[in-house]
């Protein structure tokens, strides 16, 4: 008895045999992974006005920082913040301010200078805080990017020469993050930031990377 041959299946019906399960599988994959490390939007880690460095970034090695004393103008001094991270003041010596803001070093000061100042203010202002960032993925020109301010993921790729629009799947922008021993990432979603939905900036830190990455596409 002959048997007939079997019909070469469609590209339809090999979707449904081969690659719907495979993609199921790895879309299970990717939501075990996500339920161990939650990546938080933009908004979760947006925090206080970003009118200035100050309240935005920490202050780093190699910062440079102008201190005033109103009242007391012998004790104004400019100072750049050492390896050690530390600055040398009058009267007080060195002081560890690597890792502060602006406005934590002046509450600083004021506690530390009590019994020589007469007025209770303190001035901090940061006269230069360049710090790199990196830029990656589906961007015209990658690598490190150099800021004296506040720079949100936005800004920086588009200092990058801004995205393969091709290409470029901008739902879905990573940013890395090294805080302390362990590395965090943000999911940002910056096609919506384009279109003109209201969202808070997501903005940068020293040695922050921005990756962003291609459109997955079907031949």
């Amino acid at each position: 008895m002959k048997t007939s041959p079997r019909p070469i299946p469609s590209c339809r019906e090999l979707f449904h045999r081969i690659l719907r399960p495979a993609l199921a599988a790895l879309a299970l994959a990717a939501a075990v992974t996500g339920c161990q490390t939650q990546l938080p939007t933009a908004a979760t880690v947006w925090n206080g006005d970003t009118g200035s460095a100050t309240n935005v970034l920490s202050l780093r090695e190699g910062d440079v920082l102008s201190i005033s004393f109103p009242g007391a103008a012998n004790l104004n001094t400019t100072q750049q913040i050492q390896r050690d991270g530390k600055i040398a003041l009058p009267l007080l010596g060195e002081l560890k301010v690597a890792g502060m803001t602006a406005a934590e070093i002046e509450k600083e000061l004021i506690k530390q200078y009590a019994t020589q100042l007469v007025s209770k203010e303190v001035t901090v202002t940061v006269v230069s805080a360049a710090f790199p960032v990196y830029v990656t993925g589906a961007v015209l020109h990658p690598g490190k990017i150099t800021s004296n301010r506040p720079i949100s993921a936005l800004e920086a790729i588009m200092e990058a020469g801004g995205v393969n629009h091709t290409t470029a799947d901008l739902k879905a922008v990573t940013v890395v993050r090294q805080e302390g021993d362990h590395t965090k990432q943000y999911r940002l979603n910056l096609r919506d930031v384009l279109r003109g939905v209201k969202s808070q900036p997501f903005y940068l830190k020293p040695s922050d990377i921005v990756f962003v990455p291609e459109r997955f596409t079907w031949f």
